[in-house]
């Protein structure tokens, strides 16, 4: 650890892999005790799991369906127990449509599917959090709410419009609650991946590889989960005190409008 003294703990979601466990790697190393909340079995990711052990970071894995209410409650519950105190949260977990569908032609299901996990989970989450926070710590004390949203909060996919509606919602979430705790020093903002190399767009390699090839971002490569997790970790630290309602584009300069 970079120190002894532990803080209270990290819950990120979606960690078990990819983004979000970047994140929770990251700030084990910042000295966060972290939860992993995932919807697999811990024995499912034990490989995943083998970083924290070796390191002897403290964490506890909690199995849950965030789209669930007493899985939400349960989290909290759990984390509360372990470490006694939340300082951070970080909404990672999400999911992408299941099939790619113009929007003309989008389902209900899938739209109910998408916007429960990536905008109504968090929402709730995050008020039962905030609800802990409050009542747990001293004024003086800071704590921090990341959400991870995507670059899709503002660019238009007219073949997974429910991802970006999603998006957009959690986009505007961060901005009210950054509203709703900053009298109780609980600062809230959201980082904006762009095109990221994990399990979620394996599918689509090829055709990323090429743009960036032809120039799509002006950073020309991939990023990487490492690359968000460097930015939740600033946003939790003690350097943006000042701050909170902001976001923070990750993207290889995609959204830098150009001729």
């Amino acid at each position: 650890m970079t120190n002894n003294k532990l803080k209270g703990c990290a819950i990120i979601t979606g960690s078990s892999r990819g983004i979000g466990l970047a994140i929770a790697k990251q700030l084990a190393i910042d000295s966060y005790p972290i939860v992993i909340i995932a919807r697999s079995p811990q024995d499912k990711c034990s490989e995943n799991l083998q970083f924290f052990i070796d390191n002897n970071y403290p964490f506890i894995y909690v199995q849950s369906d965030i789209s669930k209410k007493e899985d939400r409650e349960n989290i909290v519950t759990q984390a509360i127990n372990k470490f006694g105190k939340i300082e951070v949260l970080v909404n990672n977990a999400g999911v992408a449509p299941l099939e790619r569908v113009d929007l003309l032609n989008m389902s209900e299901e899938s739209f109910d599917r998408v916007m429960d996990i990536n905008l109504k989970s968090p929402m709730f989450l995050t008020q039962l959090v905030a609800a802990q926070m409050i009542k747990d710590k001293n004024i003086n004390e800071k704590a921090t709410i990341v959400n991870v949203t995507s670059c899709s909060s503002e660019r238009l996919s007219l073949n997974r419009a429910e991802y970006c509606m999603s998006k957009a919602g959690e986009s505007m979430m961060s901005k009210l609650y950054a509203l709703a705790l900053a009298e109780y020093n609980i600062l809230v903002h959201e980082v904006r991946p762009g095109v990221i190399k994990t399990d979620m767009t394996n599918s689509v390699s090829k055709k990323y590889d090429q743009l960036i090839e032809e120039g799509l971002f002006p950073i020309k490569r991939w990023g990487t989960a490492e690359d968000v997790a460097n930015v939740v970790s600033l946003f939790c630290s003690d350097k943006m005190s000042f701050s909170t309602g902001n976001y923070i584009d990750i993207d290889g300069g995609l959204h830098l409008p150009r001729l």
